[in-house]
């Protein structure tokens, strides 16, 4: 395993001005739990959550709970003065900076400056999408400290005059569900109405001053190794296959695939100014939207007229490509859902972002820009995840394969694996290398 760079240590502080609100926010669990039950009560009423007449009454619990990638998490439970049943007393507290963990405060901590704003639109009415309902979010960009405090999305519980079905952890679709294409439907589904009502101007006149688009964050990840590197990646890349080919299909371990990949994938970066280019040059298929709207950022109801799909964990929120939204939110998929179901959830994608008054797209340029997104995201991240495999799980090869107790009891080595597995499929079957080159 390299040796990533050292990360600065946290610098610890205990609160910072909010920059939306001007309410100086807390930056840490201990802060609020200090500033209690009168900083809620001026924050939700700030931010319009809380009526002037009702205030928070006590904090009855603040706990810290495990999860994610970044910042501080904590469990909130709270009375108001008055018991409104339109208000939640079960609230989630999510900081942007985690004073414990460098890894987890920098630079995970930025990825609140867009979130903050975005539970501020996501609390007009009409929002195109459920999201958990936002009571508060502020952010300071000077200290990268921020707060956003939301409902208790009720997993498997009856709340809000709904059913929420049980959380599902990402990569374990064939555990947790029967048939996951509903799931990854609805999921869908959010994505292009959240898109086509930016387009179609449904949202606050200040999207664009807030979530601008920039190129160089909305599409894929810059690639960043040089020939010589990516050459000793794809070297690695062949041998974790070859060592272990019980984790994969037959069509990727192939040695006529295998020297195709590594040949492409070297065209691809040789390429790469052509390929962003493209992904980011035509403007409808670019919009506000979710960038990581995996199965376990997604919450699921069910109504007559079917299942139905919330969101949740907005950082890093802003305009970004179809590309990566699509594979944002399917990278993690069902095998299924990418082997016999892609091109219907595509046409899917069109319809509803037409029918949401977004512009004409046909399901071909969507299918085109999404693969080629793949090409150039997998060759920046995913030719990485191999090596993050055998680190976590160094037994990933005498497993017997992907759904091995070993591999799923081991999170980062289970979705790397599964995602890495996928991206070699699609290259394969969908011959993503020669559609790069094509438009480049």
């Amino acid at each position: 395993m390299s040796n990533p760079q050292p990360l600065p240590e946290p610098v610890e502080l205990d609160r910072a001005p909010g920059d939306a609100t001007g309410i100086v926010l807390p930056a840490h669990g201990d802060a609020l739990m200090e500033d209690g039950a009168p900083w809620l009560t001026a924050a939700f009423r700030r931010f319009g959550s809380l009526p002037a007449d009702n205030a928070v009454e006590r904090i009855v619990r603040l706990e810290k709970c495990p999860g994610g990638s970044t910042g501080a998490k904590f469990l909130l439970d709270i009375e108001y003065a008055r018991p409104d049943p339109a208000l939640r007393t079960a609230l989630f507290v999510k900081f942007s900076r985690d004073f414990t963990d460098r890894r987890r405060d920098h630079p995970g901590r930025y990825e609140m400056a867009s979130e903050a704003p975005f539970m501020a639109l996501a609390r007009q009415p009409g929002f195109p999408i459920a999201t958990a309902e936002p009571y508060f979010a502020d952010y300071d960009e000077a200290t990268g400290t921020g707060i956003v405090i939301t409902e208790r999305i009720a997993f498997g519980e009856e709340a809000g005059g709904r059913h929420v079905e049980s959380h599902r952890p990402k990569t374990l679709d064939f555990a947790t569900m029967g048939d996951p294409l509903p799931y990854y439907q609805a999921i869908v589904t959010a994505l292009a109405r959240m898109a086509a009502a930016h387009k179609a101007g449904q949202l606050s006149s200040e999207v664009e001053m807030l979530f601008p688009w920039h190129p160089a964050t909305g599409s894929a990840d810059p690639i960043r190794q040089d020939a010589e590197t990516l050459d000793v990646q794809l070297a690695q890349s062949r041998a974790f296959v070859e060592r272990a080919p019980q984790h994969f299909p037959a069509g990727v371990r192939s040695a006529d695939f295998l020297a195709r990949f590594h040949r492409e994938v070297l065209q691809v970066r040789e390429n790469e100014s052509a390929i962003q280019a493209f992904l980011t040059g035509d403007p409808r298929m670019i919009a506000l939207n979710h960038w990581n709207a995996h199965i376990d950022n997604a919450f699921f109801w069910r109504q007559t007229e079917g299942l139905h799909c919330g969101l949740i964990d907005w950082g890093r929120a802003g305009q970004i490509t179809f590309g990566a939204a699509l594979w944002g939110g399917l990278s993690a998929a069902h095998h299924d859902v990418w082997d016999k179901h892609l091109d219907d959830l595509l046409g899917l994608f069109v319809e509803e972002y037409r029918s949401g008054g977004g512009p004409a797209i046909t399901a071909r340029e969507l299918e085109e820009h999404l693969m080629v997104h793949v090409a150039a995201m997998g060759v920046a991240r995913v030719l990485a995840f191999p090596e993050i495999i055998e680190f976590r799980l160094p037994g990933i090869f005498e497993a017997s394969g992907p759904r091995d107790p070993a591999v799923l009891a081991v999170e980062p080595a289970r979705n790397c694996l599964h995602t890495f597995t996928v991206f070699l499929k699609l290259w394969e079957a969908r011959e993503i290398g020669r559609r790069a080159m094509r438009i480049s």
